[in-house]
């Protein structure tokens, strides 16, 4: 069995298996310090975030059309940085339903409301995350989206727990995240993203999610899951 799925089991068995669960110990650290950070340049992060040679941004429309987003529906944009989905998660759920981008960059929080509000998106709520918490009430999105960002988390039993909350029965969880595969990734994707698909999908269902399916969405440097809660 792989290590990391391994260790993910473990932790699952032992949260069940007892009334007083021990806070998660960070997997690694330091890992949002340059989000934190209150000098942030927000338009440095959008030259990076937002340009066709990041995968996710060329294929933004395949990847929103996958999710399958309906009229009406209230959904979570998981670390949703400067925006990259705003406008289009917007559209998608209409006037009828809510978006969340979720963040835990003050920075990138302050420039998401300014653009909530410059662009009139009336039907998204901004909200400020911690790094053990979503800051989403139990039970209020259909659908939780976690672009490149899973791996930035510090807590991520405590932060899927966290999710698992918010999330509605019945709802989906979209994971989408680097593969990491020794002697194919580059080494500081190998340096940066701590785990390989199969670990992150089994931390994921050690949270309670039940796997359903990869999606093809034309990436080749990512992937992405989908998972019921």
């Amino acid at each position: 069995m792989h290590a990391g799925i391994k260790r993910v089991l473990f932790a699952a068995i032992a949260l069940s298996s007892c009334c007083a669960v021990p806070p998660e110990e960070a997997v690694r650290t330091g890992l949002n310090d340059r989000f934190l950070d209150e000098d942030l340049v927000v338009d440095d992060w959008i030259a990076r975030f937002e340009v066709e040679s990041r995968e996710v941004a060329l294929q933004r429309d395949v990847i929103v059309a996958a999710l399958e987003l309906a009229n009406g529906e209230r959904v979570a944009d998981i670390g949703a940085g400067t925006g990259l989905f705003l406008k289009p998660f917007s559209k998608a759920v209409g006037e009828g339903g809510r978006l969340y981008p979720v963040e835990i960059s003050p920075r990138f929080v302050d420039h998401l409301r300014q653009r909530v509000q410059d662009e009139s998106l009336d039907n998204v709520r901004v909200t400020h995350c911690s790094e053990t918490d979503s800051g989403l009430q139990a039970e209020t999105v259909d659908a939780a989206f976690i672009c490149d960002t899973y791996h930035h988390f510090t807590y991520p039993m405590t932060t899927l727990a966290s999710l698992h909350r918010a999330i509605r029965p019945g709802g989906r969880l979209y994971l989408l995240d680097f593969e990491r595969i020794p002697g194919v990734s580059s080494d500081w994707l190998l340096g940066h993203v701590r785990a390989d698909k199969a670990t992150f999908r089994a931390e994921v269902e050690a949270a309670g999610f039940t796997f359903e399916e990869e999606l093809s969405v034309g990436l080749k440097e990512n992937y992405m899951l989908r998972f019921r809660r």
